[in-house]
């Protein structure tokens, strides 16, 4: 079974230069498939830094987690990687978050911290800013891949200065990601 989180795979993809196999004509191998969720879902112009979503694939069978921000990003997402060459099945376990002044409040608050600090001004330029910031009930989870352990550790500390009930960081850095794709390779 492959489980990657599609931001980790797609900026690990870019950092390394991998290119995404063509259509053969035998079945494609599940992290083939993967990639090519993980393009899908990165692709989705509603896709933000507030959503966060997970893929397993085993057998073609795509199983998504994570959480998104509104009911319409949670379908829109499954029909997209139902369309993926390869995908046999789409099993969608994305549930949405609550709406909450708070909580889209400390979004906003955290997100202008992270992005508008001169180290992580990289980050921010990029067309998918790599670091997603999760927020449920007042707790705050940071996703994503970052260059260097000093960026998480910068990353969760930016993020803890606003009154959350709890910030957790399950940021990775880009060398664990390059190493979790030499193993799943």
């Amino acid at each position: 079974m492959r489980n990657i989180r599609f931001l980790t795979v797609v900026g690990a993809l870019l950092l390394s230069g991998s290119a995404i196999s063509a259509a053969s004509t035998e079945p494609r191998k599940d992290f083939q498939v993967l990639k090519d969720v993980a393009t899908s879902v990165d692709g989705y112009t509603q896709f933000t830094i507030f959503d966060d979503i997970s893929a397993d694939v085993k057998d073609g069978i795509v199983t998504l987690t994570g959480k998104v921000t509104m009911p319409f990003k949670r379908d829109d997402i499954a029909k997209r990687v139902a369309k993926v060459d390869g995908v046999r099945d789409v099993r969608d376990e994305i549930p949405v978050l609550p709406v909450s002044q708070f909580d889209e409040a400390l979004r906003y608050k955290i997100a202008r911290a992270i992005y508008g600090n001169s180290n992580f001004w990289s980050y921010a330029i990029m067309p998918n800013p790599p670091i997603h910031i999760v927020v449920e009930h007042g707790h705050v989870t940071l996703t994503g891949v970052v260059n260097s352990d000093v960026d998480r550790m910068l990353a969760r500390s930016l993020a803890s200065q606003f009154g959350a009930f709890s910030v957790s960081s399950h940021l990775k850095t880009d060398a664990e990601m390059r190493e979790a794709l030499d193993k799943s390779e």
